[in-house]
């Protein structure tokens, strides 16, 4: 609800409340007074009627009526009230000229009228009608009640005494319709009077809001430019110096700070968030009280939410103890004890590499880091780094041992070629050596020279190339390979391109010798199957045979140089496809099962992909 609409109906509801109790009093007055003036009226109309009729009755003494007989008085007095003109006059104008009034009887001792307003009743026994003098005494709300019930004639009541003794009784019927009649204009007067109040006190608050509130609207505009990062056109000259004045005032100063932190911060969220998503680790950083603040893009994959459902969320909230990674963390973060690198099992069956550091300022703890990272990713990272280890090792070492190599048989061949010469009449077995030896010599020398070119920096010839149509040219090489063996190549590739920039001679050897390794593994035929796809900002090709699998216990040297399990096998292929992938920033994988085949995954980076991690390079080597 706006501030307005409570100010507005904060005022009518005070306005309505005082009209009420204002109504309330004036009501109560009115009634009051209105049932006093209708007691006041019945109980004069009594007393006049009580008075004419003692004046109109005889001294029954000086007649012939015989006072012992108590019918024969009320005869004698019957007829001589019905028969005084004033007594029968004034009864007849009771009702007629007294709002209130409803009846007037004059009754003897027994009840039987034998006067009355209405000519049908003189004789009758009257009813007891309830005495008005209940309503005089009750309080406002029940006098309300009496009036505004059941119609009902209430009696005022004068005794009549002739002689000195009672004789009957002037009764006078005050009907609470009539009174009903007379107190509700003025009612429906005092109710249209409090609606008009309540209608007038609502227009006058809603003026007043307006004009009380019609600087909290410049002022929230005001907030609404600063929180947008524009300049406010609040002068110090056109603030004034009242209360908004200087609150505007404050608010363009406040609103210059802001955005010159905003600038700063924004910045800094531009870099931040930039490197966060570039992350292949899982970072949170989490606040004092275990509420997270920021998280890098590889988290979700790690906790299976989105980052949006952890920002700002405790610690507690995001994790639960049921879990082995969330029991490990909350019981650290319960004990404020930091977590070593360890080793979790995560609900959908991965192994993540967890640390928590607490962060302390001044010996106060201010916050804290979590890392998290893929298991057998570290270790696929750690055994690539062993093997670019050892082919680095393997090279310097080779360059080495062919430069050695190269000068002996240079000198070698040189000599032999002099002996050659010499030995012209030489019997034909005597050549048939040196030609064997010539040979050989000749082998180790390219095997040699093979060496140096596998250890030799190469340039790379870079363009862009659609691998879908690479992987073909690659399948139509291997080809006749695989048709000697008896296997069948399929390739399922996608239709529309899939761009990498690389060398594609290159490139196309590498995966040329991954497919002829494949076909070799299967003797007895079967299909060799090749795959493309995307696969975030890389393309991952997937090369199956139907093998008998690589060993496990030389898994983990088919990349290394030399290494083969063929009998005619020079154990260069594969080691210089693992070398070209890394030239191309790229990476090649396997998984091998005995006796069902081997699948080889060979990454490289897209296009587009590849130019923004050169491009963050550059600027790295620049700063």
């Amino acid at each position: 609800m706006l501030r307005r609409t409570k100010i507005v109906l904060a005022i009518t509801f005070m306005v309505a409340v005082v009209v009420a109790a204002f109504s309330y009093v004036y009501i109560s007055r009115l009634l009051s007074l209105r049932v006093t003036t209708a007691r006041e009226t019945a109980g004069n109309l009594t007393s006049q009627l009580a008075y004419m009729a003692i004046n109109a009755a005889p001294d029954l003494t000086s007649t012939r009526v015989n006072t012992n007989n108590p019918a024969a008085v009320r005869r004698a007095l019957a007829y001589y009230l019905g028969t005084d003109r004033d007594l029968n006059g004034m009864l007849e104008s009771v009702v007629g000229n007294w709002p209130t009034i409803y009846d007037a009887a004059i009754v003897d001792s027994e009840g039987k009228a034998i006067l009355h307003t209405n000519p049908a009743l003189v004789g009758k026994k009257i009813a007891d009608r309830p005495n008005f003098q209940t309503v005089q005494d009750a309080t406002f709300r029940r006098q309300l009640r009496m009036v505004y019930h059941a119609p009902t004639v209430y009696d005022v009541r004068t005794p009549l005494l002739l002689n000195g003794k009672p004789f009957g009784s002037i009764r006078v019927g005050v009907s609470t319709v009539f009174l009903k009649n007379e107190l509700t204009p003025w009612l429906r007067h005092a109710v249209i009077l409090s609606g008009s109040a309540v209608l007038l006190s609502l227009i006058i608050a809603a003026a007043l809001s307006r004009f009380a509130l019609g600087p909290l609207k410049q002022l929230s505009l005001s907030l609404d430019n600063v929180t947008a990062g524009e300049s406010d056109t609040i002068a110090e000259e056109d603030a004034g110096h009242d209360e908004y004045g200087l609150v505007s005032l404050k608010i363009a100063h406040l609103g210059r700070q802001m955005r010159d932190a905003k600038e700063i911060f924004s910045a800094l969220k531009d870099n931040v968030d930039q490197i966060m998503a570039n992350l292949q680790d899982g970072l949170m950083l989490f606040t004092r009280d275990s509420r997270v603040v920021l998280v890098s893009a590889s988290v979700e994959k790690f906790l299976g939410r989105p980052r949006r459902e952890l920002l700002g969320r405790t610690a507690a909230e995001i994790l639960s103890w049921e879990s082995p990674l969330g029991a490990l963390l909350l019981n650290a973060f319960q004990l404020q004890q930091a977590v070593e690198l360890r080793e979790v099992d995560l609900p959908n069956g991965k192994r993540v590499q967890v640390a928590l550091d607490f962060i302390q300022e001044r010996g106060t703890p201010i916050g804290a880091l979590l890392t998290m990272r893929d298991a057998d990713t570290a270790r696929r990272i750690e055994d690539e780094i062993e093997m670019s280890r050892r082919l680095s090792a393997s090279g310097r070492l080779t360059r080495g041992v062919a430069h050695e190599v190269k000068n002996p048989i240079n000198a070698i061949v040189l000599h032999l070629q002099l002996l050659q010469s010499k030995l012209q009449q030489t019997d034909p077995a005597t050549r048939r050596h040196i030609e064997i030896i010539d040979s050989e010599i000749h082998r180790l020398d390219r095997v040699v020279q093979i060496l140096v070119d596998f250890t030799r920096p190469r340039d790379l010839h870079l363009d862009e190339v659609n691998l879908c149509r690479l992987i073909e040219d690659v399948a139509s090489l291997a080809a006749p390979d695989a048709a000697q063996h008896g296997v069948k190549i399929t390739s399922d590739v996608p239709p529309e391109p899939l761009w990498v920039k690389v060398d594609a001679d290159f490139v196309r050897q590498a995966f040329l010798n991954v497919v002829l390794n494949g076909v070799q593994a299967m003797p007895d035929g079967g299909t060799l199957a090749i795959s493309v796809r995307r696969d975030d900002d890389t393309v991952l090709t997937e090369i199956r045979d139907q093998g008998t699998g690589i060993p496990a216990d030389v898994q983990e040297k088919i990349f290394e140089l030399y290494f083969t399990t063929k009998k005619d096998g020079s154990g260069i292929g594969l080691a210089q496809t693992y070398q070209i992938l890394q030239w191309h920033y790229g990476s090649v994988d396997f998984e091998s099962v005995a006796g069902q085949g081997t699948t080889f995954r060979l990454r490289l980076p897209m296009a587009e992909a590849r130019s923004e991690a050169l491009q963050e390079v550059n600027q790295a080597d620049l700063v």
